[in-house]
Parts: structure tokens; sequence; C-alpha cells
């Protein structure tokens, strides 16, 4: 049976959060002389001389609204690179705790273990990019703390099969932590719905992908309240900047945007999806439920260099097992997407 206590490092228990300024006075005043501000303002424009939130109240029950969860079971991040990190330094005593994650899947699972050095599992996805999941739980150790996935995956595009993502929170005493990035690209119900069911569940998020928010560095956890009263005790105090806030909230209110967004994304992807397996050259796109495609090639790394020398950008993959030979496209603008369908018939040819 999970339970919390057993998991986090005992110091992490033990310690006191930093109490800014902000969280010592919660009121209003007219004269605020407790956070060494300059009092005279901003070159930046109104308001920026004055330190963000540190909890992001106003925006986190905007997005609880929208997630249909609580406020308190909200977590943001620098990214959710700030999050994968802090989790890190939740429960993995450096050099004694373990993790385990699924190559191919996303990188910084890796350097955040090894930054925080705990030892590192990994087990490779089916060739159909599915969990082993006997294989997975044969790995599991006492000290394994934490497992990663990532679904929809990256860089394979496709969703995890739920019951096996199931049958790991059920038989797993650590954290599992699901990687949604790219939840909105998808028609699979993100796992926010069943955080009740699962304590040990953790759900990561973004702004970087379907929201447009790349440049904003804006990620979001959802879990239980206990793991988010956690997080929230160990992240710096103003780890979300002013800014950021700001134009999350704008972003929010234009909800309606988002879906036609996707909608114009998912539609291009499917066209690329059926057009190139036409070209010679190509041997297979493999499903897609993100805003990206894993095309496997003939000669992926000639491929790579001649849409480079055409000014059009991919990420080759072929060096990471189970996807030899295949480049990650993201999916671009109608005009770009026919750019690269040109581009590859030409080199086809």
């Amino acid at each position: 049976m999970f339970d919390l206590q057993s998991i986090v490092r005992e110091n992490v228990w033990r310690m006191k959060p930093y109490a800014s300024a902000r969280d010592e006075f919660k009121g209003t005043a007219s004269v605020y002389l407790d956070a060494n501000e300059n009092n005279l303002g901003s070159l930046a424009g109104e308001n920026y001389n004055r330190y963000p939130d540190p909890h992001q109240k106003v925006l986190k029950s905007k997005i609880a609204g929208i997630k249909g969860v609580k406020q308190s079971q909200i977590f943001l991040g620098n990214g959710s690179d700030e999050a994968i990190d802090l989790l890190f330094r939740m429960v993995c005593r450096p050099g004694l705790d373990r993790m385990l994650h699924l190559p191919p899947t996303y990188g910084m699972y890796e350097v955040s273990a090894n930054l925080n050095d705990v030892q590192l599992d990994a087990i490779q996805l089916t060739p159909d990019f599915q969990l082993p999941v006997a294989e997975v739980l044969r790995n599991v150790k006492n000290t394994t703390k934490i497992i990663f996935i990532c679904s929809p995956n990256n860089p394979t595009g496709n969703s995890i099969n739920p019951e096996s993502i199931e049958t790991i929170l059920d038989n797993f005493d650590g954290l599992v932590v699901l990687d949604e990035a790219y939840i909105d690209f998808s028609e699979t119900p993100s796992w926010t719905t069943r955080l009740a069911e699962y304590p040990n569940l953790v759900v990561l998020q973004t702004f970087s992908k379907a929201w447009g928010m790349a440049g904003l560095r804006l990620g979001m956890a959802f879990a239980s309240e206990e793991i988010i009263a956690i997080l929230d005790k160990i992240k710096p105090p103003y780890n979300i900047n002013e800014a950021t806030q700001e134009l999350a909230l704008k972003a929010l209110d234009q909800d309606e945007q988002l879906k036609y967004m996707v909608e114009e994304i998912v539609q291009e992807r499917q066209m690329l999806e059926a057009a190139l397996p036409t070209l010679p050259i190509v041997e297979k796109v493999y499903p897609s439920d993100a805003n990206f495609i894993l095309v496997k090639v003939k000669d992926a790394n000639a491929l790579y260099t001649y849409l480079l020398d055409k000014g059009i950008v991919t990420r080759n993959r072929s060096t990471l097992a189970g996807c030899e030979r295949c480049l990650r496209i993201s999916i671009g603008t109608t005009e770009e997407n026919q750019q690269l369908y040109q581009a590859i018939s030409e080199f086809s040819n």
C-alpha cells in the first residue's frame, strides 16, 4: 500500500519551507516596505517592481476550473522540468535510491536522475512502443522511488495502453509520474480525472505545446493535495514570474481558440500521416497522438542533412534504441508541411 511519508526523504519531511515576505503578510496595504523591492517603480512596466504571488493563487484557480481539479492539487513550475527535478529531490536519496523509465522517451528523466545522483533503470518499450508491464514490475527494487511514463510518448507519439498504466499504479508503492505534455492532441482522457483513485499518481502537463507558450516556460503537475503540499514546500519561493502568470491568465481566457488550433494541428498531422508513406524513401509513419510524427526512412542521416540544406529542421532520432533510421517531425503550418513534403519527395526522386 502506498504511504507517502515512507517514500519522502526524511529531511524533506521534517524541513520548514522558506517564508517569503509575501508569505508572512497576506493582506493588503498602502505602503509595502517588507520585501526590499524598488518602490520607485520598474523599468519593465507597471507592477513588475513587486514580487509575484509565490503561490499563483489566481492562476491556479483558473486552471482548476478548466481541468476539473482542486486548486490544492496543482503545482506550477518553470516548465515541467522543474517539477521533474523536484520530484527527484522529494523522494530520492542521492546515491541510494533508484528510478525507472522506459526508453525511447523524454531525455530529461535521465538527466535529472544523473543530476540528483539517482540510480537509473531503463526498460525498453516493446517494438510497438508499449509498456512491458511484467518486465517493469520484475525490475522494481525496494529502493525504486519513481517510475516515469510518457503518454503520448516522446519521441514515438503514441499513447500508452491505459490498462498497462493501471497495473503499474496498482502494483508499485512509489510515485508513478505520467507525463502528458501532448495530451491535448490525443483523444485519450487525461489521468487528471483519476487522481482520487491513485494517491501515488502524479500527472505532468505543460503550456508549451497545445497552448503555444513554450517561450514562457510554464509547466503543471497534478497530484494529491499531500504531494502538492510537499512540492510547494521545496520549490523556490517565486518560481513563476509575474509576466508569465499574467500571460497565462490571458491565454486561459481563450480556451475556445485552443480547440481550433488543436484541430488544425491534428488535421495537418493526419495529412502527413497519409501522404508521406507514398514516398519511396519512407518506410513507416508511426501512429501519433501528439503534435509530431516519427518517420522511419531508408537513410535518416542523408535525409536530415538534405532537409537542413533546404532550410527545414527536423530532429534526427536514429541514434535512439527502437528509433533507428527515424526522424521526428513536428507538425507545422499548412505551408511548412507542404514544403516538407515537397523536399522529401524531391529527395526520394
